[in-house]
């Protein structure tokens, strides 16, 4: 057995891992890379192993950084197998259709503008890919072959969010491996979904590790100071303009407005959903009761809409309709795509915004590095949006409680209940400053103690040898390292 690592490694998007089991190439999601413009369009063009050789892909959720590359995939020649949840594949058949026209409209524009593009995938293998799903319950087990399994577990990160529990044989050293793959670890006592799970008695497990040395607060104690910030935009007369990620997000962000407005810590005025996929998307999880809590379980036994059960949410759909809130008087909340302002209605809504003092722009996602959303968060001014430069003169407020994935202690409690006999453990989707500080603390846990605890490189390999231990080889896939200009 090999695990090769070629995207989100030492990053937090384009999430790709590539196990070597018995013969099999079998790929641990295939996400976009998202972030620098120029970069990201390089590394989303290649590929660093040959897609028609791969038997199967294991999806873990739907957000775009894990899943918006299938469609180039098949496009490339795959031709097997994608496992999922029965939510990630019905939010996937949404989301990667959305990825694609945003693809093909982005190379018509560049087109006209004189630079003649074909875009990264069409509609058309966005449907081809979606074909190929193959979607199971929770703790349902996936028989690969009689010497490799899996079930799902709840990752407690987005709807149908799930981490992976892989039992293998490896006959190449004679050995069962107990092995696990976190895709996203989710937070616990969030509004909506239920709790993530643990793992049981791992050998080896891959781990995120996006705020491996940060601490999130709670929603609910965070909830009085949002509040307040909404009330001062609102007597002002401003703007309330929310990125957020079409899939979970928007959701959360709804709900907990929703119960501000009944609670009365804020008055009811016009709140925007200007995002067709979060439209979508809202409808697919009412599709979904076995990914819900118990409080969201009880609003929907009640008949109430757990998201918009007033007269103030209106969601948007048309490109007219969306321009017209550039216009629209008084105080207002728009809540709209993408999640870290690199594309969508968002950038519009950004560029007629965020010159005036009298607005806000509430930031409750991660924003991966060189986006737009992390320049706004850094302070950065003036923005260029659309290749246009504007002074940032909104209030910019930064409210972590509302990030589906875990902090430093959720993650070190994943590992610290995956079991006693961990022998190796990897971090992924994370960066260096927030990975080396983790790897630290892990390594005080008491089942870690005896632990490698590795930060691969794009391109690096493991190999399984004795004892269930994987070693780090000189083999190494050059295309990986080259593409990422590592040495």
């Amino acid at each position: 057995m090999k695990i090769e690592f070629v995207g989100a490694a030492q990053g937090v998007t384009g999430s790709k891992h590539l196990l070597h089991i018995n013969g099999k190439k079998i790929l641990l999601d295939c996400g976009l890379f998202q972030g620098h413009r120029k970069e990201a369009i390089l590394w989303n063009h290649e590929f660093t192993f040959e897609p028609s050789e791969l038997d199967l892909v294991v999806l873990s959720h739907a957000h775009i950084d894990h899943s918006g590359a299938l469609p180039l995939l098949v496009k490339k020649g795959f031709s097997g197998v994608i496992y999922c949840t029965h939510a990630t594949r019905d939010l996937c058949g949404i989301m990667l259709r959305d990825s694609a026209y945003i693809q093909e409209r982005e190379a018509e524009w560049l087109t006209k503008k004189g630079e003649p593009t074909e875009p990264l995938y069409t509609i058309e293998d966005a449907e081809k890919a979606i074909s190929l799903f193959r979607s199971v319950s929770y703790h349902q087990k996936i028989r690969i072959d009689n010497n490799i399994s899996l079930k799902f577990k709840e990752a407690g990160h987005i709807l149908g969010s799930a981490m992976e529990e892989w039992e293998i044989y490896d006959k190449n050293s004679a050995q069962h491996i107990r092995f696990g793959f976190t895709g996203d670890v989710g937070r616990k006592n969030l509004p909506i979904l239920k709790d993530r799970e643990e793992f049981e008695n791992l050998d080896c497990m891959i781990t995120e590790s996006t705020y491996g040395n940060r601490l999130h607060d709670e929603v609910k104690s965070v909830e009085e100071q949002l509040a307040k910030d909404i009330l001062a935009t609102y007597k002002k007369g401003g703007k309330i303009l929310i990125p957020a990620f079409a899939i979970e997000r928007t959701q959360e962000i709804l709900f907990v407005l929703r119960q501000l407005r009944h609670e009365r810590k804020i008055p009811e005025f016009p709140i925007f959903i200007d995002s067709p996929l979060a439209v979508s998307a809202t409808g697919i999880f009412e599709l979904h009761p076995e990914c819900f809590d118990e409080d969201m379980q009880k609003l929907l036994d009640d008949d109430r809409d757990p998201f918009a059960d007033d007269h103030g949410v209106q969601f948007i759909q048309s490109v007219d309709d969306s321009k017209a809130l550039n216009n629209f008087p008084g105080p207002t909340i728009i809540i709209s795509a993408s999640g870290m302002c690199e594309f969508g209605r968002i950038k519009h809504h950004l560029a007629n915004t965020i010159s005036d003092s009298n607005n806000l722009v509430l930031i409750i996602g991660y924003m991966a590095a060189n986006t737009l959303g992390r320049k706004l968060i850094e302070g950065v001014s003036p923005v260029k949006i659309f290749n246009t430069e504007y002074d940032v003169r909104a209030e910019i407020k930064i409210y972590n409680a509302f990030s589906g994935h875990g902090d430093k202690n959720a993650l070190l409690e994943n590992v610290a209940t995956a079991g006693e006999n961990l022998k190796n453990i990897f971090l992924v989707h994370g960066e260096l400053d927030q990975q080396e500080p983790l790897r630290e603390a892990m390594k005080q846990l008491a089942n870690c103690k005896k632990t490698e605890i590795q930060i691969p490189e794009p391109g690096d390999i493991y190999v399984l040898e004795e004892n269930k231990t994987f070693k780090k080889s000189s083999e190494k896939n050059n295309k990986t390292k080259a593409l990422f200009h590592i040495e």
